[in-house]
């Protein structure tokens, strides 16, 4: 495979996963490729092409000849000079991968954040207040990552002629769709937020993390206390959303929050509103999705090696 079809298989899987259902991803791309038709010339001159294909903003080829024959990868979560500085000694990896953005995909990783809104909508939120509460959010962020030096990984990669591409929310969507299930084939078992912590610590990332000293933690509430509605909403789309969500969490009947990682104003608000707060943690969560993604890359007879706090797990 070729670094661009491995791209594209990630895409596919991102949208197959995608908490939002795969006909709504469709639907989206469908309506932005109209769009597009219908705008002048200088409009489409500025034009993200990417976007008629790729719903997610934060995952892009960053650098790429596009013909290279790809038979080993280094993986990990965050791939910076020092990484490829690496991967261009060992002189055997044909392409990184990292998890977090870089260039292009962080300076715009706040797009992805439009997706959370239907998210919350699906748990009872009405679509009109989880898009009202998210849009300062989405503006704060992309402030926040504008003065951000983007390039910086990716001419070192240039430099050293190395295939590179970062894989954000399709990891994400397939790390959250996994908890999810995992946690519907539960059910009733799990009763409490004890319960859950236990339940979490027998995924085999969330274990490898818990002897790392960064396994599963209680954020706000405690042990004893009944989980309610559960809902993973903060797995994806592409960072911490609103501080502001969680009043209208509670007001919809949202008792737990399960997620990758929280700020401590958030999880104020959050136990400012009596919902539970459990944190999986944060490189273990996104070494899940990638896991589950590198899977795939795997079965094509793709050999990974994994770096940069990637906890390698393969299930197949």
């Amino acid at each position: 495979m070729t670094t661009q079809e491995i791209y594209q298989l990630a895409i596919n899987e991102g949208i197959k996963h995608d908490l939002r259902g795969e006909d709504y991803v469709r639907k989206s791309l469908l309506k932005a490729k109209q769009k597009y038709e219908e705008m002048n010339e200088k409009e489409k001159a500025s034009f993200d092409l990417e976007s008629l294909t790729n719903p997610y903003s934060d995952s892009r080829v960053l650098n790429t000849d596009g013909k290279k024959e790809i038979k080993k990868i280094l993986a990990g979560i965050d791939m910076d000079g020092t990484e490829l500085l690496y991967a261009d000694k060992r002189g055997d990896i044909d392409l990184v991968i990292a998890h977090h953005p870089e260039g292009e995909a962080l300076a715009d990783v706040s797009t992805v954040m439009h997706s959370q809104a239907q998210v919350l909508a699906q748990h009872g939120v009405p679509i009109n207040i989880a898009e009202s509460v998210i849009q300062p959010r989405i503006s704060e962020v992309s402030r926040g990552v504008s003065p951000i030096n983007h390039q910086r990984s990716v001419d070192m990669a240039r430099i050293l002629g190395l295939e590179f591409m970062c894989l954000h929310t399709p990891a994400d969507n397939m790390s959250a769709q996994f908890v999810i299930k995992a946690i519907e084939e539960k059910g009733e078992e799990l009763e409490t937020v004890a319960e859950m912590m236990d339940f979490l610590k027998t995924i085999p990332e969330y274990a490898a993390a818990e002897k790392l000293k960064s396994g599963p933690k209680i954020f706000a509430g405690a042990p004893e206390r009944s989980l309610g509605k559960v809902v993973v909403t903060e797995f994806t789309g592409g960072t911490s959303g609103s501080k502001d969500i969680y009043e209208k969490m509670a007001q919809y009947g949202i008792g737990t929050v399960i997620g990758m990682h929280m700020s401590e104003e958030h999880r104020k608000e959050a136990e400012k509103y009596h919902i539970n707060v459990i944190i999986a943690g944060h490189m273990s969560s996104d070494s899940l999705g990638m896991n589950l993604m590198l899977d795939e890359i795997e079965k094509q007879g793709i050999e990974v090696v994994p770096i940069s706090g990637l906890i390698r797990v393969k299930r197949f």
